[in-house]
């Protein structure tokens, strides 16, 4: 009975160390994060993970009370949430094209309550649901369950990722926040900039004109229109955000991208 008790311990102190990981990026990834997808779901698909992976591997045998044990608890954490916000700075650049467009459309004011992103508005609602299915599409949620697997051949427990490098290339992915949500909303920005100007022209030549009744219909219906136009290059441009970010952390986690 007491070689069964510290077997049992054994095992669970090695099936441990797979199983923070794979929770920590379950906490932080994008799809696998949303409120969505319950708690239990999450503890189970982590669990069940952790078991395929634990035969693959050499799990070393630390005790998760002493400062090594500790250190190591915090560094899984560490890495497992990294791989999950490396793919938010995605989902942010989405929710910020959806703003700057909604701004410029004269939709700012119409948000709804997302509960993962705060009050959104609507025009950020349907990107990021459009940017999620684009992930499902192309299978990024089984691209990164295998990224999750390798990584513990990349990184094996008791290997840090702590490290100058590494910061600086997870700080210059997050500036694609930005440039990402700029090259989504550009087009649509610039084609409604030109309404813009043209109604300021129509309102100086007939200043009799209300411009808050015409400019407002115009604005939006405008903006509906060259969003209608522009879905394909805004999907595409998607799409492309999500492979540099696969490509990110292969980079990060030294794999090689083939």
């Amino acid at each position: 009975m007491n070689v069964l008790a510290a077997d049992i311990v054994e095992r669970f102190y090695t099936l441990m160390w797979p199983m923070l990981r794979i929770s920590a990026l379950m906490l932080t990834a994008p799809i696998l994060s949303q409120h969505a997808f319950n708690l239990r779901m999450r503890i189970l698909l982590a669990l069940v993970l952790a078991w395929m992976v634990y035969p693959l591997h050499r799990w070393p045998v630390i005790d998760p009370t002493s400062a090594q044990g500790l250190v190591e608890l915090f560094n899984q954490i560490m890495i497992g949430s990294m791989m999950g916000l490396i793919l938010q700075v995605v989902v942010a650049a989405v929710v910020l094209a959806g703003q700057s467009v909604a701004t410029a459309m004269g939709l700012s004011m119409a948000n709804m309550l997302d509960p993962n992103m705060g009050n959104v508005p609507v025009i950020s609602q349907f990107f990021t649901i459009l940017a999620t299915l684009i992930f499902v599409g192309f299978g990024g949620h089984a691209m990164l369950l295998g990224l999750i697997a390798d990584s513990f051949h990349a990184l094996p427990i008791g290997q840090s990722l702590l490290n100058q490098e590494i910061y600086g290339r997870i700080l210059r992915w997050s500036s694609m926040m930005f440039l990402g949500s700029m090259l989504m909303a550009l087009p649509v920005m610039i084609s409604l900039l030109f309404i813009n100007v043209g109604m300021g022209v129509v309102t100086r030549a007939a200043p009799s004109l209300n411009i808050f009744a015409v400019g407002f219909p115009a604005m939006t219906l405008g903006g509906f229109l060259i969003l209608i136009i522009s879905m394909q290059s805004i999907g595409g441009r998607m799409e492309w955000l999500w492979m540099q970010g696969f490509h990110v952390l292969r980079d990060i986690l030294g794999l090689s991208h083939g």
